[in-house]
């Protein structure tokens, strides 16, 4: 079975630092695209960050300078560093990713579970 596992939410004080993990694992070839989504108490889900194949990134301007998506290909890992948080950055943070499988040759679109990040003082 193809999964996604986020870890590394919590809660910290604003201008504080978090680091979250999103691991893949199943009968994976490669990871196509990699992106961060969150969803705030009572707001839509937004796209935050993403990463491509080729490592080429994107993000939503609220968060440019701030957070940084990198994927580990050989761990089959994505990760997305948050430093300066506010808390407007609050939010249930979900990593999903377009990822070619080894058998049955296709792409599948995957999303994880979620893992919550807090800011407050």
């Amino acid at each position: 079975q193809v999964q996604l596992v986020e870890s590394g939410g919590g809660s910290v004080q604003p201008g504080g630092s978090l680091t979250l993990s999103c691991a893949a694992s199943g009968n994976i070839f490669s990871i196509n695209w990699m992106a961060w989504s969150r969803q705030a108490p009572g707001k839509e889900r937004e796209l935050v960050a993403s990463i491509t194949s080729s490592g080429a990134t994107s993000y939503v301007d609220s968060v440019k300078g701030r957070f940084m998506i990198s994927v580990d290909d050989a761990k089959k890992t994505g990760f997305l560093e948050m430093k300066n948080l506010d808390p407007d950055d609050t939010g249930v943070y979900y990593c999903h990713a377009f990822m070619r499988l080894m058998e049955p040759n296709e792409v599948r679109n995957v999303w994880g579970q979620g893992t919550q990040v807090t800011v407050s003082s």
